[in-house]
């Protein structure tokens, strides 16, 4: 987190960038179809948002700009996924709707600042606005940030966002800060003798014609899976001497699984049109 300028009059007014863990399909709700729900997010908070590059289970979303165009970012957001657990509960049996969380990440050397002698400011931030926050005990995987979690009403949310802003601008961080960088996450299929096997990383595909029956006329197929499915999907040229070709899937389990499934109805699909048994696949 960072401050260039800090005006005193009218409360707090400081340049800061704070960055937002975040799982697949919550990076997919602030995207929004054709990117339009993170572009109207841009326009009516003015505050950056930026989302690192995905085919990762977790995404980075860094957050830059005055205070208040943060606050309001952080509002919209907040929002955002309390409408998301609405619409989810409107299609389950569940009662009790469960609270709105978000993950920021923040350096270590300034967990000792928001937690507080003893706690007590990590207590206080819970009294006063009625969020529940976590800092994590350790540090993220080839970093020196940890998560900090905080959970409850979008309202309750927004206060103590801006509480923790406050006290990592009194405390700034200590040192050099090595941030969180999420890892790519593939999960392997081959096909094989009519057979899907699980192997790593990638889909080999032995009968030369199948792979234009995935792909489609100009790419028309395989793109319709990959927005169906929210997977990365890259299809390698054949190796000399081999008709197989390798479908790589990155992305979340949920996307490489929808996306394995797509594939693999495609195939069938193909199978019955060639009416070729030996040519059908399982999922």
């Amino acid at each position: 987190m960072e401050s260039t300028q800090i005006q005193s009059e009218g409360g707090l007014n400081v340049t800061l960038t704070i960055r937002l863990l975040m799982h697949g399909k919550e990076v997919g709700s602030i995207i929004g179809k054709k990117g339009e729900t993170v572009k109207k997010m841009r326009e009516e908070s003015g505050a950056r948002i930026n989302i690192s590059e995905g085919n990762c289970p977790e995404r980075i979303v860094t957050i830059t700009g005055p205070t208040d165009t943060i606050f309001k970012a952080f509002a919209m957001i907040a929002y955002k996924f309390e409408e998301d657990i609405i619409n989810s509960m409107s299609n389950s049996s569940a009662t009790s709707k469960p609270p709105v969380t978000l993950r920021l990440v923040v350096p270590a050397s300034q967990c000792g600042s928001l937690i507080g002698k003893g706690g007590s400011k990590i207590k206080e931030m819970r009294e006063s606005t009625g969020a529940q926050v976590q800092v994590a005990g350790d540090m993220l995987p080839n970093s020196t940030e940890r998560a900090v979690t905080i959970s409850g009403t979008p309202e309750a949310i927004i206060q103590c966002v801006k509480q923790i802003c406050v006290v990592m601008l009194e405390s700034p961080p200590k040192g050099a800060t090595i941030p969180y960088r999420p890892k790519p996450a593939s999960t392997p299929v081959i096909f094989s003798g009519g057979q899907a096997y699980t192997i790593q990383g990638q889909y080999a595909i032995p009968h030369p014609d199948l792979i234009g029956c995935i792909i489609g006329r100009q790419g028309t197929k395989i793109n319709e899976i990959r927005q169906m499915s929210g997977a990365q999907i890259k299809i390698a040229n054949a190796i000399e001497g081999s008709s197989e070709r390798q479908i790589t899937i990155t992305g979340t389990p949920a996307n490489i699984s929808l996306a394995q499934y797509l594939i693999n109805a495609r195939f069938r699909d193909v199978a019955a049109m060639w009416n070729d048994p030996s040519a059908m696949t399982t999922s």
